[in-house]
């Protein structure tokens, strides 16, 4: 089935594949898998459930992200675009629905409600709105034209809005970020990095005065002592610093049985309290060695749509975990943002699978493509034909 001689999809797609990065990205979730039987049962005997239901239901997510990352890295540059923007285009829609019939939970419509299954929508919004985006800049680089980069933009504004309205400050800077790193990425003067720079800041402080939870998180993470509510934080930092180097061993944590959210957004810190900081070494080594796998594979590429898409998806991916990362460990307040693939979430495990996928996808091996944009071929001495 796998041979080289075959020209079947399944052999095609295995030789062209990055193993190396579809292994990590399995791994990934399987780590997650592992550290949902060490942090579930405990949130879930709180909640009077089954202490196998939040393992059970991981497990069905992850059942179903699998194939969605299998399935997705088979298509095409093409497919892919077309696919972003199918997915863009009925996520922006249910993300302006959720204003009106979203379930509102802590105060925030951020979900909404399917056959008794809520699905949030700004998580399938991210990975499309990268690869779609990436298109357009690459159009406008190659091309010498501003209105791509015009509709790049007024689509985050559209998207961010809706965000805003929610509110969901966290996927807000992602999102933000993710139109930046494009932005960088295409070419943009310093003077221009330094006043988007400043207007990041300035939103900062914006977002401050207009959204009392902000600032209420805000305040409790400069002035702990202030009267803030800093307790699921504290119990991620004693987490954090009773397992020590080796942890105390698979359900033998205390910190990580009274944390509130130990099974998503604190899943690092529950694991560093049973496993130890090496093990959370290797599982930050591990994301690392994602990122930097699909930035590497994003230079090999030889059409400059591919390059931008690529690396945007690394960047968006990585940041996610950089954040979810600081949270655990009080760098940053509190955003609500899961750790890809480990966290418990299942529109945000399909989402990211979906992302990811699109990133398999678009790093294939395609030694035919020729490099439209006048940057370096990949590979000189292949004879250049028509770009997909």
């Amino acid at each position: 089935m796998f041979a080289r001689d075959r020209k079947t999809p399944i052999a095609e797609w295995w030789w062209t594949i990055d193993k190396q990065l579809l292994s990590a990205l399995i791994l990934l979730m399987a780590v997650g898998m592992v550290l949902s039987f060490a942090a579930s049962p405990p949130v879930a005997e709180r909640l009077h459930l089954s202490g196998w239901h939040f393992i059970i239901r991981h497990a069905m997510f992850d059942a179903l992200a699998l194939p969605v990352l299998i399935g997705v890295s088979f298509m095409t540059h093409r497919q892919a675009r077309f696919a972003a923007l199918l997915v863009l285009v009925v996520s922006v829609m249910l993300l302006w629905l959720t204003l009106k019939l979203g379930v509102e939970v802590k105060g925030a419509r951020r979900w909404v409600s399917f056959a008794g299954q809520t699905v949030q929508p700004s998580e399938f919004v991210k990975p499309a709105y990268a690869v779609l985006a990436a298109w357009l800049f690459s159009e406008s680089m190659q091309n010498k034209g501003v209105l791509p980069r015009v509709i790049a933009t007024l689509m985050m504004l559209v998207i961010v809005s809706g965000l805003l309205l929610q509110p969901d400050i966290g996927q807000t800077a992602l999102m933000l970020s993710t139109w930046a790193a494009l932005l960088f990425l295409s070419g943009i003067s310093w003077f221009l990095i330094v006043g988007l720079m400043g207007l990041g800041v300035g939103g900062l402080f914006g977002a401050y005065y207009i959204f009392p939870h902000f600032a209420k998180r805000i305040d409790s993470f400069l002035n702990p002592d202030g009267g803030g509510n800093t307790y699921q934080v504290d119990k991620a930092i004693s987490s954090l610093l009773e397992g020590g180097w080796f942890g105390r061993g698979p359900g033998e944590s205390l910190a990580k049985k009274v944390i509130p959210d130990a099974h998503a957004d604190y899943v690092f810190s529950a694991a560093a309290g049973e496993f130890g900081i090496l093990f959370c070494l290797c599982l930050v080594a591990l994301i690392v060695y994602i990122v930097m796998r699909a930035l590497t594979g994003a230079q090999r590429q030889q059409t400059l749509f591919a390059r931008l898409a690529v690396s945007t998806l690394a960047i968006q991916f990585g940041l996610q975990c950089a954040i979810n990362l600081a949270v655990n460990l009080n760098l940053i307040p509190p955003k609500g943002m899961t750790l890809p693939f480990v966290s418990y979430g299942g529109t945000s495990t399909i989402a990211i699978a979906f992302g990811m996928g699109l990133m398999l996808a678009l790093t294939r091996k395609r030694p035919e493509e020729r490099m439209a944009s006048g940057l370096p071929a990949y590979q000189p001495n292949v004879a250049p034909v028509p770009a997909e």
